[in-house]
C-alpha cells in the first residue's frame, strides 16, 4: 500500500484514532493489508471484520504477534497497537481502497482492468497478470479475491510504481459489482459469460445478466468494454454502456477471434486472428473453454496498447490456469488426474467433461469423479440430471458421484445408459478414495470436479499423491 499517516487513515475511513505505543498522528504506515491474521507480517494493517463464521476481533492478538502496526476495528481493544475504530469495517475497507486507487491514478500511469463473468474469471485474471507483468509493475490477486472484501484488499496492494491493476469481480447479488466499480472505475471492463453459476442466489438467469452488466453500465466514455460476442446475454450489454466496445469470441464478427481450436492431453491450441495477424497459440492449459479466457485477456490488453503478438506469447507460457483448475497431476503408474474441483457450475462442469472425453486416448479409460454444483437453487435437480446424461453421451467409461446433493448425476446416468456398475454413488470423499484406490488402472484419465464446498479438490490431490 502507499504510505499514509495514521491521521490520514482515520480521516479516509471516518474512524476514531486511538494511538498505541510511541505512535503519533503523523506516524506513517505502508504495509500490506489483511483480514486474515495468519497472513499478517511486519508492518501490516489488519482489518478486524466480523463474519458469518467467526469475528476478526478474536484474532487481534495473533495479528499483533505477527507484526501488525495498525488495526481497523469496530470496537476498541486494550492491545498495545494503534487502532482506528469505525462503524463498519467493510465500508472502511472500501473507502481506504477508493482513496488509495485515486491517489495512485493521480500520478498518471495506473491502468485498471476488471473482469467478471459466471465462469473463467480467475483464469482470465491470471492470464492478464501473465501479459501485463511483462509490460510493467502489475498487481493482481492470487486466488479468488473477488468479493466485497477480497477485491478491495487486492486494490490496496498497489503503490506509486504500479502500472497495471487487475481486479476480479464476483457477485452473489445485484449491486455488488456496481459497488466494486464505484471503488476502482476500470479503464477496461471484461464480461466473459452469463451462465448459471450462483443462479440460486440471484433468483434466475435474468438477474445474473443484470448483475454482470454492472461491469459496463457505469464505465465512462474513455473506457473500453470487452464483451463476448458469442454469448447473447453478454452481447446485449453493448447497448448499456457509454464506453467503446471491443468484441472477442469464436464467431466471424469478433475483433479478436479464435479459430481451429484443438485439445489434447498436453494443452489447447487455437489460431488467433486479430489486426491482420494469424498466430498459432498453444496453451499449456487443458480445455477448449480456456480459449475464450485467453481471447478476453488478449482483447483487454490490446485495448491498453499491447500488441496481440506479445500477449499471445505470454498466455502461451502460463503453466496452468490456477491451482485446482484443470490442473494435471500425473502418477508414476501412468494414471493422470485432472483436478478441476475448485469450483463448478453447469457450464464449467460440461466443459470439463468434454475436455476429459477429448484428451482420453482410445487405449485409455476415462473416469469422472463428480460432486455437487452448489448455489443452483431451484435449478439444482435439473442441472445435475443434465450432467449425468452428458456423462453417458460423452462415453465416459466410469463415473463416481460423491455426496447426496449430487445424486441426480448418478440417477440420470443410470437412466440414460444401460450401465452395470459404471456409475457408483458414494457418501463422501473418503469413500470415493477407497473406490478409486481399488478401481483405477494404469493409463486411466481421471477428472475430479465439484464446487469448492464439496471439498473434492483435496480428494484429487490425495488420489494423485500431491501433498502441498
Amino acid at each position: 500500500m502507499i504510505a499514509l499517516t495514521l491521521r490520514e487513515v482515520a480521516d479516509i475511513t471516518g474512524g476514531a484514532l486511538v494511538l498505541g505505543g510511541a505512535d503519533t498522528v503523523e506516524t506513517s504506515v505502508s504495509g500490506d493489508v489483511h483480514t486474515d491474521s495468519r497472513k499478517v507480517s511486519s508492518g501490516a494493517l489488519f482489518f478486524a471484520l466480523p463474519g458469518e463464521v467467526t469475528d476478526g476481533h478474536l484474532f487481534l492478538d495473533s495479528a499483533v504477534d505477527n507484526g501488525a502496526v495498525l488495526a481497523i476495528v469496530e470496537r476498541q481493544t486494550d492491545l498495545p497497537i494503534s487502532q482506528v475504530v469505525v462503524d463498519d469495517g467493510v465500508v472502511a475497507l472500501a473507502s481506504l481502497a477508493r482513496e488509495v486507487v485515486a491517489r495512485v491514478r493521480a500520478l498518471g500511469k495506473l491502468r485498471v482492468v476488471a473482469v467478471t463473468g459466471s465462469n473463467g474469471k480467475t483464469t482470465t485474471k491470471n492470464m492478464l497478470r501473465a501479459i501485463l507483468e511483462r509490460e510493467g509493475a502489475t498487481v493482481a490477486p492470487f486466488g479468488s479475491f473477488n468479493n466485497h472484501v477480497g477485491a478491495p484488499i487486492s486494490m490496496l496492494g498497489i503503490d506509486e510504481d504500479t502500472r497495471y491493476l487487475v481486479v476480479e469481480m464476483g457477485a452473489s447479488a445485484i449491486g455488488e459489482i456496481a459497488s466494486l466499480i464505484g471503488i476502482v472505475m476500470p479503464d477496461v471492463g471484461i464480461v466473459l459469460k452469463v451462465g448459471l453459476a450462483h443462479v440460486g442466489e440471484f433468483g434466475g438467469p435474468d438477474a445474473v445478466e443484470r448483475a454482470k452488466s454492472e461491469m459496463v453500465t457505469d464505465l465512462p466514455e474513455t473506457a473500453v468494454a470487452i464483451l463476448n460476442i458469442d454469448d447473447a446475454r453478454v452481447a446485449k450489454m453493448a447497448s448499456l454502456t457509454r464506453a467503446s466496445v471491443s468484441w472477442f469470441g469464436l464467431g466471424a464478427d469478433a475483433e479478436v477471434r479464435g479459430s481451429d481450436v484443438t485439445a489434447s492431453a498436453s494443452g489447447t491450441a487455437f489460431t488467433l486472428e486479430a489486426d491482420g495477424a494469424n498466430i498459432r497459440v498453444e496453451l499449456r492449459i487443458l480445455g477448449e473453454h480456456h480459449v475464450m479466457n485467453a481471447l478476453a485477456a488478449i482483447t483487454a490488453t490490446r485495448a491498453l496498447g499491447i500488441p496481440v503478438e506479445r500477449s499471445a506469447a505470454a498466455v502461451a507460457d502460463l503453466p496452468r490456469a490456477a491451482r485446482w483448475r484443470m490442473e494435471v497431476q500425473s502418477r508414476e503408474d501412468g494414471v493422470v488426474i485432472i483436478n478441476d474441483a475448485y469450483n463448478a457450475s453447469p457450464d464449467s462442469m460440461a466443459a470439463a467433461l468434454k475436455t476429459l472425453a477429448q484428451v482420453t486416448a482410445p487405449d485409455q479409460r476415462s473416469v469422472a469423479v463428480l460432486g455437487e454444483m452448489a448455489e443452483l437453487g431451484e435449478y439444482a435437480d435439473e442441472e445435475h440430471d443434465r450432467i449425468g446424461r452428458l456423462v453417458v453421451r460423452l462415453n465416459i467409461r466410469k463415473l463416481v458421484v460423491v455426496g447426496h446433493a449430487a445424486r441426480h448425476i448418478h440417477n440420470a446416468a443410470g437412466l440414460e445408459g444401460s450401465w452395470d456398475g459404471e456409475s457408483v454413488l458414494v457418501a463422501d470423499a473418503d469413500e470415493a478414495y477407497d473406490v478409486l484406490r481399488e478401481e483405477l488402472q494404469r493409463g486411466d484419465v481421471v477428472l475430479v470436479k465439484s464446487s469448492g464446498s464439496a471439498g473434492l479438490r483435496f480428494l484429487g490431490d490425495r488420489v494423485a499423491g500431491v501433498t502441498e
